[in-house]
């Protein structure tokens, strides 16, 4: 793609393309379940993936008329087993991935930084999320990113390994 290529973030509507979105979060996720790493974007459905954006606010990324990312941004879980999901003051976000052609390009970190700023106008403080406890590379880029490892959960039989559980301050202006 050249430079002029323009990039579009927006929430998830109803003519969005879901099997076209699972197939990106299917592919984005692929290297993790090649790792040996049962995260549910290896292999939800497509109705799973209408089911995670219905659980909160589904947001995709476009460069020009193709998906190159998405991510789902929920307000506070009251009823999550993680007690960080039920503070008030927390969001999180889950089904975050960028196309592994669109890598490399900062598309993750503009993403995220869309989001986080969408979250914290919803009313967050906090931005929380859980990886793979062995997904080193994910943990380490969301520590560059100002998140600090804060607990652990699991949610086997569903993922087959233990999740941290991360957390960040949302700045004002950040």
């Amino acid at each position: 793609m050249t430079a002029s290529t323009e990039i579009l973030i927006r929430p998830v509507s109803a003519s969005d393309d879901l099997q076209q979105l699972t197939h990106l979060i299917h592919s984005a996720y692929a290297p993790h379940g090649a790792q040996g790493l049962r995260y549910w974007g290896t292999h939800q459905s497509v109705e799973d993936t209408a089911k995670r954006y219905a659980s909160g606010r589904g947001l995709v990324m476009l460069e020009g008329n193709k998906y190159v990312g998405t991510i789902t941004l929920r307000p506070p879980q009251r009823e999550s087993p993680v007690a960080l999901y039920r503070d008030p003051g927390v969001w999180t976000f889950c089904q975050f991935c960028i196309s592994p052609d669109a890598k490399g390009r900062g598309y993750g970190k503009q993403l995220h930084t869309y989001a986080t700023a969408f979250a914290q106008q919803a009313g967050a403080s906090v931005m929380g999320l859980d990886t793979a406890q062995p997904a080193s590379t994910l943990i380490a880029m969301y520590e560059s990113w100002g998140y600090r490892v804060v607990g652990e959960c699991d949610w086997r039989p569903l993922t087959n390994y233990t999740s941290v559980v991360m957390s960040r301050t949302l700045a004002e202006g950040a």
